[in-house]
This record gives structure tokens, C-alpha cells and sequence, in this order.
């Protein structure tokens, strides 16, 4: 018997409103639920102004729905006040947004050491590994100025992970890549899913949906489809 998978996140009923200066009221997001288990790969996928990246905001903890809540590793992250989301984020989940996660006057390996001090779990051997398994050992001591779209790519993948998070959100994170370059991106977060981690990702890419096990498709804040996994 194939044991169940635990689940790593899970959003429930979320809603996101914004009011403009003249008061009238847009809706991001409408009651949209999903539920991740560890080795999962989900892709959220949807037109421009669908809701994706204020979806990704708020299941990362960067954001706060209006209704609903986000569970990390089975740990409210919602309605909390931001210092204390900001601890639970360094340390449940890896974020890699469409501007990157790479401070600038950083080079890698201290880009990493920032992010493992920032979630209190400072860990050098596992640092050295991550260079080594995205092929980035040579280039650790570049900033990210110096480093080609690939090798910035998987630095922020680096970052992502300095913590050993049980979730990757990744925003749009091929959105600026050459095919090559996105078809090793997306090898490595398969990769990242067969370990064990959960892994979410919206693009418009159809590469992304293709590498995903399950897709998400938004529309005006709503989930339209959701397909069954496929592996």
C-alpha cells in the first residue's frame, strides 16, 4: 500500500480585495482552496490580472487575505502579525519572485549565508551542497551582476532552498529565460518535487504546465480547472 504524501500547504476559502484611491473595489482573488502534498508539483497558470501572483503573495505569507487562511507544514501563517509571518516564511517556505531573490552587492554564497541566518538555521555543509548540486561551485563567489540568466536562475533556486524548506513558490520564475535555459529551471524543481519538497509555480509559460504534475488555471480570481495529478 502507497503511503499518503503529508500535506505541506494548504489555502482555504482565500479572498483578496483592493480598494483604489477613488474608492471603487477590485476582487484578486474569490474563494480559491488548494492543497499541496510533499513531491508535489502544482502549476498556477491563468491570464494577466487572473489573480496568480497575488495567490503566491498571500500563500507565501508576503501578503494578507481578506478571508481564508494558509497553512504551512500544517502552521497557520495567516492573519499573524508580519514579524511573526516573516519568521514562519524563512523558515517553512522558499520564495523566488519575478525580480529575483538576489541582494546585488551579495555574491551567492553569502546570498545563501543571509537567507539560512535570516531563518536561524545557519548550516555551511548544506550550503557548499546546493552550490555543488546546481552546478554553481565555481560561481559562488560572483555577485549576481556577473552571473548569466541560467546561473541567476538557479542562484535564486539556492537561496530558495538555503533553509531546507518543505515549499517552493516560485513567481513567473522562467519568465525571462531562452527555452534552453527554462527546460533546465524546470528539471531542477522536478528534481525538487521527486525529493520530497512541494513545489508551486505560476507562469503563463506552457513549459511550466507541461513539467507540473497537477495544473491550476485562474481566471478573474476564481479556480476554473484543476486537474488530477498525473503521476
Amino acid at each position: 500500500m502507497t503511503p499518503v504524501a503529508a500535506t505541506v500547504l494548504e489555502a482555504d476559502e482565500l479572498y483578496r480585495f483592493y480598494r483604489a484611491a477613488e474608492g471603487e473595489e477590485t476582487i484578486a482573488l474569490r474563494g480559491v482552496s488548494l492543497t499541496l502534498e510533499a513531491g508535489g508539483f502544482i502549476a498556477v497558470t491563468g491570464p494577466s490580472g487572473s489573480g496568480k501572483s497575488t495567490l503566491m503573495s498571500c500563500l507565501a505569507g508576503l501578503d494578507e487575505p481578506d478571508g481564508g487562511t494558509v497553512r504551512l507544514d500544517g502552521t497557520p501563517i495567516s492573519h499573524r502579525p508580519e514579524r511573526e509571518r516573516a519568521r514562519l516564511r524563512a523558515r517553512l517556505v522558499g520564495v523566488v519572485t519575478q525580480t529575483g531573490n538576489l541582494i546585488d552587492h551579495l555574491t551567492v554564497r553569502r546570498n545563501i549565508d543571509l537567507a539560512q541566518r535570516i531563518g536561524a538555521r545557519p548550516d555551511r555543509a548544506w550550503r557548499e551542497e546546493l552550490l555543488r548540486e546546481l552546478g554553481l561551485t565555481a560561481r559562488g563567489g560572483a555577485e549576481p551582476a556577473a552571473l548569466s540568466g541560467g546561473e541567476a536562475a538557479r542562484a535564486a533556486l539556492a537561496v530558495a532552498l538555503a533553509t531546507r524548506p518543505p515549499v517552493v513558490l516560485a513567481d513567473e520564475p522562467t519568465g525571462e529565460l531562452d527555452a534552453h535555459t527554462e527546460s533546465e529551471v524546470l528539471a531542477l524543481l522536478s528534481g525538487l518535487a521527486e525529493s520530497g519538497v512541494g513545489v508551486v509555480v505560476a507562469s503563463h509559460s506552457p513549459a511550466v504546465a507541461l513539467a507540473a504534475d497537477r495544473t491550476v488555471h485562474l481566471r478573474d480570481g476564481r479556480i476554473m480547472t484543476s486537474g488530477e495529478p498525473r503521476r
